[in-house]
């Protein structure tokens, strides 16, 4: 069988080479005459699976290695018999760290804690939830808002959408791109959205650029309405509005599920949903040898520090949100190479945190929100009260 392959998935060399001829190349080059005699097809989001790429063609099989799928034309691909699969899910940690590091910056530069704020969280599935577990930990208020599953679970524990935005100091989005239907998220977030936002609230979207009317965004912002915005997915990518990079607290070329965790998820996902559909033997496969991070060893001395403090000391060591800023804003028209050639990036269950006199608060903080704790030593403190 062939299979034609993106050339950025990691980690997918030699994985399918026991069972198939692939052909890697750049998602953007994938045409539909190399399609024509593959049984199968591996992306990205830059790869526009529409009846202008598949007609004529043999793929039987497509798999995203990503959470999203508004870049498969999902009933056409239904209509010709073709299996499609995603992976959601696979990033969702790899966003929680981006949200919580971003969530701690801000915090610490504009000298407030966390534990006195209200989040809002629009869209509240795999990645929403961790976000909202991260929150929660730390002690913020947080409102949610999730239609399809306020329908399912009952409106007990969700918001409506102008309660959210009227009510909370930070809003971060994590809604699929959905261009009709009951659910529709199209610059979700346009004028008359922004109106309804309480002033001096900070503003988030690692979803994805459309869900975000860019003018709409950038008129809040000029106006001061917003104490600032955390943008990490941007309208036409990649070409975006370098106005809109130059207002953003912090702006990055979609990335914030690039951990190397979440991309070692996502691959994986794929290749078992390839290996089930062509009966291949392949089937429970995982990356070896996942690089470690350089210093997965976290030392904190407590002392004297607040358990905020000592969680974004931890955060922080795991990822520099602001080297990711600071080489997007150095050179725009690279973004697509920035996000190519990504940094490795562990998420936080990859690091072992020690805590010199830490309480078992701070220490149960930490392992909620996802690290691994050093035993502790005899005599360690228990909990202030």
């Amino acid at each position: 069988m062939k299979i034609v392959a993106d050339d950025k998935i990691p980690f997918l060399k030699g994985a399918l080479e026991p069972h198939a001829e692939v052909v890697y190349i750049p998602g953007r080059q994938i045409n539909s005459e190399l399609l024509k005699d593959s049984d199968a097809l591996l992306i990205r989001t830059r790869t526009k699976c529409t009846k202008n790429l598949l007609e004529g063609t043999s793929v039987r099989f497509i798999g995203t290695a990503t959470i999203g799928f508004d870049h498969i034309d999902t009933h056409y691909c239904s209509k010709n018999k073709i299996n499609w699969t995603n992976a959601p899910g696979c990033n969702s940690s790899s966003v929680q760290q981006y949200i919580a590091t971003a969530l701690l910056k801000i915090s610490a530069e504009y000298s407030f804690n966390l534990r006195d704020k209200t989040l809002g969280i629009i869209g509240v599935g795999n990645v929403g939830s961790k976000v909202e577990k991260f929150a929660r930990t730390i002690g913020m208020n947080v409102l949610l808002n999730d239609p399809p599953r306020a329908r399912l679970e009952g409106k007990t524990n969700f918001h409506s959408l102008n309660t959210v935005l009227s009510e909370s100091d930070i809003v971060t989005v994590h809604v699929p791109l959905n261009v009709v239907g009951e659910d529709y998220t199209y610059h979700l977030f346009n004028d008359e959205r922004f109106k309804k936002i309480r002033k001096g609230a900070w503003f988030f979207n690692s979803s994805r650029g459309e869900v975000t009317d860019t003018p709409a965004l950038k008129k809040v912002l000029f106006s001061g309405k917003l104490s600032g915005a955390v943008i990490d997915v941007w309208e036409n990518e990649p070409d975006i509005d370098l106005e809109l990079l130059q207002q953003a607290f912090i702006g990055t070329p979609h990335i914030a599920g690039y951990s190397t965790d979440g991309k070692a998820n996502g691959t994986a996902m794929v290749v078992n949903s390839l290996s089930r559909f062509f009966n291949l033997s392949s089937e429970n496969w995982y990356p070896k040898n996942i690089p470690l991070p350089a210093s997965p060893y976290i030392s904190i001395d407590c002392e004297g520090k607040s358990n905020e403090g000592i969680i974004r000391e931890a955060v922080n060591h795991t990822y520099n949100i602001d080297e990711d800023t600071e080489r997007f804003r150095h050179s725009p028209p690279d973004f697509e190479k920035l996000r190519g050639d990504y940094p490795l990036r562990r998420e936080f269950n990859s690091y072992l945190v020690d805590l010199k006199e830490g309480t078992e608060k701070v220490r149960q903080m930490l392992e909620t929100i996802g690290f691994k704790i050093k035993d502790s030593p005899k005599g360690a403190k228990t909990p202030r009260h």
